[in-house]
C-alpha cells in the first residue's frame, strides 16, 4: 500500500509581524498576548520539525491546525507573514505567500498524509491492526476530500500541483482503495462466505479503477509518483480476477458447475492481462512491489489450477452447460470504505479548550471581522453625514449667500444704517491687509514667486545642460575610440538617461503650471491694485474715500419703514445661518461620538451564544440590520433640512419682495447708491486679497520643497554625467589627468600639441621673460 510523502516548509516566525499587527490595528499592548505569540511559534516549530509517520506528528499537526483555524477569526489572511511550503512529491518545487489559508491547506495536507503513513504501518495479518488501518485511510480519504472541497478553495495563491483538485481527487480514491482493501484482507481472515468476498473485491477493484481514472489527468504527470497508476492497473485487475475466482467458489458451493467455470474463464481473463503487462514492458516489474508481483502469481497459479480442476470435472462428471462470460450476472459491490473526514478537522472550534487543541490562543482580540464591520459602518455613516446631510445643509447657506449678494445685501443696508464709517467687517480686513504690508506686501511675495520659478528653471536647465553635454561625449567617444577597443561595452546614454529625462519632463510641466498660477494671482492683484493700497491705509484714509451721506440723510417715513421691514428679514435670515451652523456643529458631534463598536461586540457576543463553537465565522451581511438601526437616528436630520429649505424659500422670497420696494424707495439717492457701492467692492476686495495671501504663502512652501527636489535631481545628473566622463576616459586609455580639454581631440593630437608647446617650468639659467599686458 502507499503512504502520502509530507510536504516540507521553511522555518517561519509569528511573534514579531502579528505583534505588530495587534499594536497597529488593535491598538492594544502586544506585551499583554506575549505567551500566545510564543506559543503559536512552538506550535509550527513542533508540527513542522521531524516529521515521520507516528502518532506524535498527527496529534501536533492536528492542534497547530486548530489553532490556526481559531486564529484566523482573528487576524487577516494576509497579515504580513510569508509561508513556504515545498511540494509533497516534487521537493524542488515551493510556493511562497503570505496567506493564513495557505498555511492551513498545507498543515491539513500532512494531517492526511500523517494518517495514510499510519494506516501503512499497520500490518496485515490480525484483524486488530486491520481495522486501524481501515480507520487510518478513511480519515486520510477524509482529510484530503475535505482539503479539496472547502479548504483550498479559500486560498488566495497558485498552490502546488499536489493540492490541485485532481490531485487530492486521486490521494482520496486511493486512501479509500486501501480502507477497503483492509476490509477485503479482513473478510478473508475472519473467513467470510465466498460471496460476500466477492462482492467486497468486486467494490475495491471499483475503487483502484477510479483513483487510476483520477492519477492519469494529464495535469499530474510530472506530480504522481513513478509506479503509482501502474500499481493502481495492476490492483484494479487483481481484485477484478479476485472477484471472480471468489464468486467461482461460491458457484461450486451451491453446484453451479458451470458458471463455475466461467467465473473462473473470467478470473484468467484479468490475470492474462497482468501477465502481458508485465512482460510486454520490463519496467513494470521494477516500478511494482516485490509483493504486489508475488500476489499476482499466486493468484494466477491458483485461478490456473481450479480453472483445470472444474474443466475437468465439469467434462466429465456435472456436463453443466458452460454460460458466455459476456452474459454472467454482475457481482454487486459491497461498499464499507468511505471518505471520513475527522470531526476535530471538519469543526477544531468544538475541541478548543479541551486537551487536544488546548486553550485557544488569542481569545481577547476582537474578531477581525468586527473590525471590517466597524469599518463599513464608518464609511456608510460618512456617505449619510458628510456626503449627504451636511453637503446639503451647506448648500442651503450657499444658495443663500448667492441670492443675498445679487441683491447686494446687506452691504445696502450697511449703507443706510451707518452714512458715515465703515463696516465691521470692512474695518477687520483692512487691519488684517495692513498688517501684512498691504499692497507692497502682497506685491513682494508676488514678485518672490516670480524668482523662485526662475531660479527652479535655471536649476532644472542645468540639469538638462548635464545630460546634453554627456550625450555628446559620448557621441565623440563612441567615434574615437580606437580598434580593438571596449567601446562595444559602453551602453550609449539615451539607454541610461530616460529615467533622468522623465523627471526632467515631469517637473518642466509642474513649473509651467506654476508659472501660470502665478501669472493668473498677478492678473487679480493689478486688477484690485488700487483697493489694496486703499485697504492699506490709515482707516481715516479708507473712510474719506466712502462716500457718505450725512449731507443728505433720508427723511422719510415710508422709507424708514421699508428699511425696517427688510432689515427684519435679514435679521431673520442671520438668526437662521447662525442656527443652522450650530445644528452642523451637532450633527457632526453626533457622528464623531457614534461608535458602532460596543453594539458590534454585543451582536456578537449573541451570535457566539447560539453558536456550539468558539470559531466564529462571523459575515458582514450578518450585521446589516444593526447597520439600518444604528443609521436610522440621521433619518430626523433629512426631516431637518427639508423645514429648512421651505423656511428658507419663504424668506427669501420676502426679502425680493422688500427689496423691490426699497430700490424704489432709494432711486432718488445716488450718494446711497455710490456708498453701497464703494462698501461692495472693498468687502470684495478684502476677500480677493485674503485669496491672493493664502495662494502666495501656499505657493512659497511649494516653491521651497521643488527647489530641493530639483536640487536633488540636478545633483543626479551631475553625477551621472561625472561618471561617464571617468568612463569615457578609461575608454580612451587616458588617466585624469591627461584629460584632453576636448575629447573631439583624439589623443595623438593631443600628445603632439603637448610636445610644441614650451617647458612650463622655470630655469634659473634663463632670462626672465614677461608677458605684455594686454
Amino acid at each position: 500500500m502507499f503512504a502520502v510523502k509530507f510536504k516540507a516548509t521553511e522555518k517561519t516566525i509569528f511573534n514579531k509581524a502579528l505583534a505588530e499587527y495587534i499594536a497597529s490595528s488593535y491598538a492594544e499592548p502586544p506585551e499583554v498576548y506575549r505567551d500566545d505569540l510564543r506559543v503559536l511559534d512552538e506550535l509550527r516549530e513542533a508540527a513542522t520539525a521531524a516529521l515521520d509517520g507516528n502518532p506524535n506528528v498527527l496529534k501536533r499537526n492536528i492542534r497547530y491546525y486548530g489553532q490556526l483555524a481559531f486564529i484566523l477569526s482573528k487576524f487577516p489572511a494576509d497579515v504580513g507573514i510569508s509561508f513556504t511550503w515545498y511540494n509533497s512529491f516534487t521537493s524542488d518545487t515551493e510556493v511562497s505567500c503570505q496567506d493564513l489559508y495557505f498555511e492551513r491547506a498545507s498543515v491539513l495536507f500532512n494531517i492526511g498524509a500523517a494518517y495514510s503513513q499510519l494506516g501503512c504501518r499497520e500490518g496485515h495479518s490480525d484483524m486488530d491492526s486491520l481495522n486501524r488501518a481501515f480507520n487510518y485511510f478513511q480519515q486520510a480519504a477524509g482529510t484530503f476530500g475535505y482539503l479539496q472541497r472547502k479548504i483550498v478553495g479559500e486560498c488566495r495563491t497558485q498552490l502546488t500541483t499536489d493540492m490541485s483538485a485532481y490531485m487530492l481527487t486521486a490521494l482520496e480514491n486511493l486512501m479509500l482503495c486501501q480502507a477497503q482493501e483492509c476490509v477485503w484482507h479482513r473478510s478473508a481472515l475472519s473467513r467470510m462466505k465466498d460471496a460476500n468476498i466477492a462482492r467486497i473485491a468486486t467494490h475495491v477493484a471499483e475503487l483502484y479503477e477510479q483513483a487510476m481514472q483520477s492519477a492519469s489527468q494529464g495535469s499530474l504527470a510530472g506530480t504522481i509518483p513513478n509506479g503509482w497508476v501502474d500499481h493502481l492497473k495492476v490492483k484494479g485487475l487483481y481484485f477484478r480476477a479476485e472477484a471472480q475466482q471468489r464468486k467461482s467458489m461460491s458457484c461450486l458451493a451451491s453446484s453451479q458447475y458451470g458458471e463455475e467455470v466461467a467465473r473462473l474463464q473470467a478470473a484468467q481473463e484479468y490475470c492474462n492481462q497482468i501477465s502481458e503487462l508485465v512482460s510486454y514492458d520490463q519496467r513494470w516489474s521494477k516500478l511494482l512491489r516485490a509483493a504486489v508481483l508475488e500476489m499476482v502469481k499466486s493468484q494466477a497459479e491458483l485461478v490456473g489450477s481450479n480453472r483445470t480442476r472444474a474443466e475437468h470435472d465439469n467434462d466429465v462428471i456435472y456436463l453443466d452447460p458452460v454460460p458466455a462470460i459476456s452474459s454472467l450476472p454482475d457481482i454487486s459491490p459491497y461498499k464499507l470504505a468511505e471518505s471520513k473526514t475527522p470531526e476535530i478537522i471538519e469543526n477544531p472550534g468544538k475541541f478548543l479548550g479541551g486537551e487536544e487543541l488546548g486553550p485557544p490562543l488569542f481569545k481577547g482580540l476582537v474578531p477581525f471581522v468586527i473590525h471590517q464591520a466597524a469599518s463599513l459602518y464608518e464609511d456608510r455613516k460618512d456617505q449619510l453625514v458628510s456626503k449627504d446631510l451636511i453637503t446639503a445643509l451647506d448648500e442651503l447657506t450657499a444658495d443663500c449667500e448667492s441670492v443675498l449678494n445679487s441683491l447686494n445685501m446687506p452691504h445696502a443696508l450697511e449703507a443706510i444704517k451707518k452714512p458715515i464709517g465703515l463696516p465691521p467687517n470692512i474695518l477687520v480686513g483692512a487691519d488684517e491687509i495692513r498688517s501684512d504690508g498691504g499692497y507692497i506686501g502682497i506685491k513682494r511675495l508676488l514678485d518672490s514667486a516670480i524668482v523662485s520659478n526662475t531660479r527652479a528653471n535655471e536649476l532644472l536647465d542645468a540639469a538638462e545642460k548635464a545630460l546634453y553635454d554627456e550625450a555628446q561625449e559620448d557621441q565623440r567617444v563612441q567615434q574615437r575610440v580606437p580598434k580593438g577597443g571596449r567601446q562595444a561595452k559602453r551602453i550609449e546614454s539615451a539607454e541610461l538617461t530616460n529615467k533622468f529625462r522623465a523627471e526632467i519632463a515631469k517637473y518642466r510641466d509642474v513649473i509651467n503650471r506654476a508659472r501660470e498660477s502665478d501669472a493668473t494671482i498677478k492678473a487679480q492683484v493689478d486688477m484690485w491694485s488700487q483697493f489694496f493700497s486703499l485697504l492699506g491705509s490709515p482707516r481715516d484714509e479708507i473712510e474719506r474715500q466712502v462716500p457718505s451721506t450725512t449731507a443728505n440723510p433720508i427723511t422719510d417715513p415710508h422709507h424708514s419703514q421699508i428699511v425696517g421691514r427688510l432689515q427684519q428679514y435679514m435679521d431673520e435670515i442671520t438668526l437662521m445661518k447662525r442656527e443652522r451652523a450650530k445644528s452642523t456643529e451637532k450633527l457632526k458631534r453626533v457622528a464623531n461620538e457614534d461608535d458602532i463598536t460596543p453594539a458590534l461586540n454585543e451582536e456578537m457576543q449573541r451570535l457566539a451564544a447560539l453558536s456550539a463553537t468558539p470559531i466564529l465565522q462571523f459575515e458582514l451581511h450578518q450585521f446589516e440590520d444593526l447597520f439600518a438601526q444604528k443609521l436610522d437616528k440621521y433619518m430626523t436630520w433629512r426631516k431637518y433640512i427639508d423645514e429648512e429649505r421651505e423656511a428658507q424659500l419663504e424668506l427669501l422670497d420676502s426679502i425680493r419682495e422688500a427689496n423691490q420696494a426699497f430700490l424704489v424707495a432709494r432711486s432718488n439717492h445716488p450718494l446711497l447708491q455710490q456708498r453701497e457701492k464703494a462698501l461692495s467692492n472693498l468687502e470684495t476686495a478684502v476677500k480677493r486679497y485674503r485669496e491672493a495671501s493664502f495662494n502666495l504663502h501656499d505657493g512659497a512652501r511649494f516653491y521651497v520643497s521643488l527647489e530641493s527636489e530639483l536640487q536633488k535631481l540636478k545633483g543626479g545628473c551631475l553625477d551621472f554625467a561625472m561618471a561617464r566622463h571617468l568612463d569615457a576616459l578609461e575608454q580612451l586609455g587616458l588617466s585624469h589627468g591627461e584629460t584632453p580639454t576636448d575629447l573631439a581631440q583624439a589623443p595623438e593630437q593631443a600628445s603632439n600639441a603637448a610636445m610644441q608647446q614650451p617647458n612650463l617650468v622655470w630655469d634659473p639659467t634663463m632670462p626672465l621673460k614677461y608677458t605684455t599686458p594686454k
